[in-house]
């Protein structure tokens, strides 16, 4: 069996360059690939193309790239609560591309099943659908939407193995799942890495045939955007 561990972040990092587009899990700040996105401002890539929900926070997640400027493009569902990233939006100092959710999530998972387009009533009659196909459907109109075409994708996972089979936990399983296979090269980052056979199959949530790199994490903050408790 085919062993694609790597020891450092930084070897798992090899091969992004400027200019490329990169696709990175998480919803909000739960289950993002944080040892990847520190080892990309320090590694100081810049012109990234981003598919990803969102952009974090300010200081946490793809805040980081966004305050070094190293991002060129957003492509995503909302602002969420980056103030840094409305307001570069709003300046034009930032490509943003704001689709809606599920289709977000559909031209992740077309990609990775190796569908090149589809058809979705989402945006239909708005501005998402300037310059895309219409076509009518059981008396409804839909647009075209084409699958994502990414260089990398990088995601974060509760538990792999050394082949590369991922486990996510809770509702870390978000846009994680469905990024992986979805672009030339995948890598995971996980929080407990196994030896291949250790994990029970019937447990397993990606094959490790999606991921082509896979490394353990560690020192995980794991923030909570917004923290609400009960009053006494």
């Amino acid at each position: 069996m085919i062993n694609k561990t790597v020891s450092t972040v930084d070897d798992a990092l090899q091969g992004i360059e400027n200019g490329m587009t990169l696709m990175l899990g998480g919803f909000g700040l739960c289950g993002i690939p944080e040892n990847s996105i520190t080892a990309l401002v320090q590694k100081g890539v810049n012109e990234l193309t981003c598919i990803s929900n969102n952009a974090g926070v300010d200081d946490f997640g793809l805040g980081l790239l966004l305050q070094k400027k190293q991002i060129k493009k957003m492509i995503s569902s909302y602002v969420g609560e980056n103030a840094e990233f409305e307001r570069q939006m709003l300046s034009g100092e930032l490509e943003v591309d704001l689709i809606p959710q599920g289709t977000l999530a559909e031209r992740c998972r077309a990609a990775q099943a190796g569908i090149p387009a589809f058809f979705t009533p989402a945006g239909y009659g708005t501005e998402v659908a300037k310059g895309k196909e219409v076509r009518e459907f059981n008396g409804k109109m839909h647009i075209m939407e084409e699958a994502f075409k990414a260089d990398f994708a990088i995601v974060k996972a509760w538990k792999g193995d050394t082949a590369g089979n991922l486990i996510f936990k809770g509702t870390a399983r978000n846009f994680n799942p469905c990024m992986c296979g979805a672009a030339k090269i995948t890598i995971a980052e996980v929080e407990e890495l196994v030896e291949a056979g250790t994990l029970d199959p019937n447990q397993i949530h990606i094959p490790g045939i999606l991921v082509q790199r896979i490394f353990q994490g560690e020192k995980y903050e794991k923030r909570i955007e917004q923290r609400t408790v009960r009053k006494r």
